[in-house]
């Protein structure tokens, strides 16, 4: 009976310890920022719309922008085409696929002069920032 007054008291000493112990605290852009595919899209496709097209931005002036982030191939993303021609081929094509996302951007605006314009703005929406630059 006694080594069982003893063991209780033991676990139950233990408990509060345990109870007390700090618990480690997520990083905040882990809370923040979804890694998934679809939402890092939705947040490239935002900024891109604000800071590229309606903000009338001198290198995307003459494009128009076609977001496809409803993807079925688990692939969102979106379209810059000519403003003139919006069934034309794609000049630039960003998508993201799994999870965390992996992003791409590729077509003929990322041989261009602003492709490292492009590239930074898009790691930096994708980062969860939402600024112009």
């Amino acid at each position: 009976m006694k080594n069982k007054t003893i063991a209780l008291a033991a676990l139950s000493a233990l408990a509060m310890i345990a109870a007390c112990a700090p618990k480690p605290s997520p990083s905040p852009a882990s809370t923040n920022v979804s890694k998934a595919a679809l939402a890092t899209m939705e947040r490239i496709a935002l900024g891109a719309n604000k800071c590229w097209f309606k903000s009338r931005d001198k290198d995307f002036r003459g494009y128009a922008f076609a977001p496809e982030l409803n993807s079925f191939t688990g692939r969102p993303r979106m379209l810059v085409v000519p403003a003139r021609n919006l069934a034309g081929r794609p000049l630039l094509v960003v998508q993201a696929e799994g999870n965390p996302a992996r992003i791409e951007a590729f077509g003929p605006m990322m041989h261009q002069a602003q492709s490292s314009r492009i590239s930074a703005d898009i790691n930096r929406w994708a980062s969860g920032q939402k600024d112009c630059g």
